[in-house]
C-alpha cells in the first residue's frame, strides 16, 4: 500500500506531479525528471554519532536514544538528546545534536566555522574515516565521555539507491558534481556517490555549504557526471 499523501516528503511529491504533467501532455520528461526518484539536498547540521556505551556514559545506565525527528533515510532519526562538546582551551557548543541509531564508533561532524570557533584544526573525512582525527570530551547529564578522536569535517555526499546509480552511471565511491542554482548558485565538485539499497537518494552538504550558496526548499539542484 501506497503512503498516504501528507506523509511523503515535498520533494517526492514534486517528483510525481512533474511525471504526471509531462506524461498527461504525451511529452518525454526531461533531464533528471526522468530519474527513477527525485533529488533532495539537505544541509547537515553539527551532530554526533555515538556507541551503546557512550550513550549510557553520559545519560544514564541503561538508557537508549529517544527518536525526536525521523530524517529522510530509512531508520535514521535526530535523537531527543544533546549533549556539550568541550573543546581547546574549554570553548563548548551546547545541545549538540545526537543522531540515532547508536553506531559503533564515536564521531563528531562539525562544518569549518564550527571547528574554528572551538579552536579545532579538524580534517576533511568519510564518514568513518577518524584514524588520526582531534578528540573532544563529552558532557551529558549523567557524567563525561571523553573522545580521543572522532572530531570531522564530513565530506560532502550523496546517497543513491542502486537504480538511481544506473540511472546516473555511476558507482559508489565514484565523485559527482552537485550544481545549486539561484542568485548565490554555486557548483560543488568531488561529491562522493555512497551506494546502498537502503538508500533514498540525497545530498548532504555542512551548513558552511548550505549558507553560502543560500539554500533554500525550493532551490533547484542537479546532479551530474
Amino acid at each position: 500500500m501506497a503512503a498516504p499523501a501528507q506523509n511523503l516528503h515535498r520533494a517526492v511529491v514534486e517528483h510525481l506531479v512533474r511525471q504526471a504533467v509531462y506524461q498527461r501532455l504525451g511529452r518525454p520528461l526531461p533531464g533528471s525528471a526522468n530519474a527513477p526518484n527525485p533529488l533532495l539536498v539537505n544541509v547537515s547540521a553539527r551532530h554526533c554519532h555515538l556507541t551503546p556505551e557512550a550513550v549510557e556514559t553520559l545519560f544514564g545506565k541503561g538508557h537508549t536514544l529517544t527518536p525526536f525527528k525521523w530524517l529522510y533515510q530509512e531508520g535514521q532519526f535526530a535523537a531527543k538528546e544533546t549533549v556539550t562538546l568541550i573543546g581547546p582551551r574549554s570553548r563548548v557548543i551546547s545541545n549538540l545534536r545526537i543522531l540515532g541509531p547508536c553506531r559503533t564508533l564515536n564521531q563528531v561532524e562539525l562544518a569549518y566555522t564550527d571547528a574554528i570557533a572551538l579552536g579545532f584544526d579538524i580534517p576533511l573525512r568519510i564518514s568513518g574515516n577518524i584514524d588520526g582525527t582531534p578528540g573532544c570530551m563529552l558532557m551529558g547529564p549523567a557524567g563525561f565521555f571523553e573522545m580521543p578522536q572522532g572530531v570531522i569535517r564530513a565530506l560532502r555526499h550523496v546517497h543513491m539507491h542502486p537504480d538511481d546509480a544506473g540511472f546516473y552511471g555511476v558507482k559508489g565511491g565514484d565523485e559527482m558534481k552537485l550544481r545549486i542554482a539561484g542568485p548565490c548558485g554555486v557548483t560543488f565538485d568531488r561529491m562522493l556517490v555512497r551506494v546502498d539499497p537502503s538508500f533514498k537518494l540525497e545530498v548532504h552538504i555542512d551548513t558552511d555549504e548550505g549558507n553560502a550558496c543560500n539554500l533554500q526548499p525550493n532551490t533547484s539542484c542537479e546532479l551530474t557526471k
